[in-house]
């Protein structure tokens, strides 16, 4: 945090409803007079959100190792930092982002990436730009698959089968459980209404009041 900027990263897996939320935090918080930046990973950047694109719909028939996705992932990730996240810090803005370096902690360990080696990368891409607090929506896989249907996205890691989504949930709220000072898990489950009073109040208790 620099210069009285707040870095809040939103996580969780697939149909957690971090978009909702998003846009409710950024309306809250600009009322209150915040200067809020909105953006998401991998993408946030022009490169990044080409990256993105590579990442996470590779043309039919191909596919990324574990380790090339995390690296694709810590690639979009540097550029983002260097020419959004950091210089919105240093002005003092609030930076909402929709996914960081969490979910290519959780989702490439999933997949079978050693966690020595993606925390290795993710320490050397974002160095001291931690986030301030990091909400983490929760709820149970088979109970978030109807959303996910609504959504309609058919990215690499939306088609995979329940037993993923679970194994997902569970490196979150690992993460979580490890790093409280910084995490706080919100049920996802709850209307949009409640999942926003309840992100507002740890907001209001771990940044506002800090």
């Amino acid at each position: 945090m620099k210069a009285g900027g707040r870095f809040i990263t939103l996580e969780g897996g697939e149909g957690t409803g971090k978009s909702t939320l998003i846009a409710g935090l950024s309306d809250a918080l600009r009322d209150r007079g915040r200067n809020v930046i909105v953006t998401r990973e991998p993408g946030g950047t022009r490169l990044a959100e080409d990256v993105r694109a590579l990442a996470l719909n590779p043309p039919d028939g191909e596919s990324w190792s574990p380790l090339s996705h995390a690296l694709l992932m810590n690639t979009a990730r540097d550029d983002h930092l260097n020419k959004l996240i950091r210089p919105a810090l240093e002005r003092g803005d609030w930076v909402l982002c929709d996914r960081f370096a969490d979910s290519t902690r959780a989702y490439q360990r999933v997949d079978g990436q050693d966690i020595e080696t993606l925390i290795n990368i993710e320490h050397a891409v974002v160095r001291e730009t931690r986030p301030d607090l990091t909400l983490v929506l929760d709820g149970a896989p088979e109970n978030l698959a109807e959303r996910r249907r609504e959504r309609g996205v058919q990215d690499v890691f939306e088609q995979k089968d329940l037993d993923f989504h679970a194994s997902i949930r569970a490196a979150f709220l690992e993460i979580a459980e490890v790093e409280p000072d910084r995490c706080v898990v919100i049920d996802a489950l709850q209307t949009p209404e409640q999942v926003l009073a309840d992100a507002l109040n740890v907001i209001d208790e771990r940044l506002e009041h800090s």
